[in-house]
């Protein structure tokens, strides 16, 4: 099966690679990229010959977030179409978190809203030393919403909390400390480091490792996904006030909104 926002590749070790591929967008996601970044999970959960995942992009950006043209259709619909589409988000991201494979994320340039939310449904996250973080939403009027279930078990609350609604610029020594990237190197290493968790991985049974991952996911305590509900339902609520509204215009007008005060280097 082809697909147009995605590549995947399986070789002879069993390994799948799991690539965005909208470099001309900083692989920013979409509705096609949400739907087939789900059928994708769908499949390699039933294939029993794939053992390891690796998730990574390609370009210079290994995601934007959410892309521009879905966020102003998103604007355009009711509040249940809203809820809709961040649900339809949150599973994609539920079925990458509960993938019965591990998963491991090769992580360069940078990774803003949406894009986090994918890196923290990884099991093993390797990061190039330069790469940037953040969750803008509010600097839209909005929240991070439909990644924060997943965002905030991964990062702990007290580590959220320095970055979840400041739209803060953060680096990758921030997730090391948090526990949300395992190692950090040059671009030029992040190759070797992925293969070095890779082979670990294929040393282990399969069926085992799938069993262990289920039962840390639910010893880590609720599932993200069972938030999900409460999260879109806080998301529809913040896009239909004026200071999303607002936002929103001002940011496709390439304006300043009213309430913001003052300079940022973010």
């Amino acid at each position: 099966m082809s697909y147009e926002t995605v590549r995947l590749t399986i070789d002879a070790r069993q390994v799948a690679t799991v690539t965005l591929a909208r470099s001309a967008k900083h692989n920013a996601m979409d509705a096609v990229m949400i739907a087939e970044l789900t059928a994708v999970a769908e499949r390699l959960a039933n294939d029993e010959n794939v053992r390891v995942v690796v998730l990574e992009a390609e370009g210079k950006t290994f995601c934007a977030g959410g892309d521009l043209g879905w966020m102003r259709a998103q604007a355009n619909k009711d509040r249940a179409g809203k809820m809709e589409e961040a649900m339809t988000l949150a599973r994609m991201l539920g079925c990458w978190n509960a993938l019965p494979k591990p998963v491991i994320g090769r992580v360069h340039g940078a990774a803003y809203g949406g894009g986090l939310g994918l890196i923290c449904v990884c099991d093993i996250v390797i990061a190039e030393d330069a790469a940037r973080f953040a969750l803008t939403e509010t600097r839209l009027g909005l929240i991070p919403a439909t990644i924060g279930p997943f965002v905030v078990s991964r990062l702990g609350a007290s580590f959220a909390r320095q970055v979840f609604f400041n739209s803060k610029p953060f680096d990758v020594g921030f997730l090391i400390r948090a526990g949300v990237v395992a190692k950090a190197c040059p671009a030029a290493h992040l190759d070797d480091a992925v293969e070095a968790e890779v082979v670990q991985f294929l040393q282990c049974a399969p069926g085992a490792v799938a069993e262990a991952k289920a039962l840390c996911l639910a010893l880590g305590g609720a599932d993200p996904i069972a938030a999900a509900a409460f999260s879109a339902s806080a998301l529809a609520d913040r896009w239909e006030t004026t200071e999303t509204r607002d936002g929103i215009a001002a940011f496709f007008a390439k304006e300043e909104p009213a309430w913001r005060n003052g300079s940022t280097d973010a």
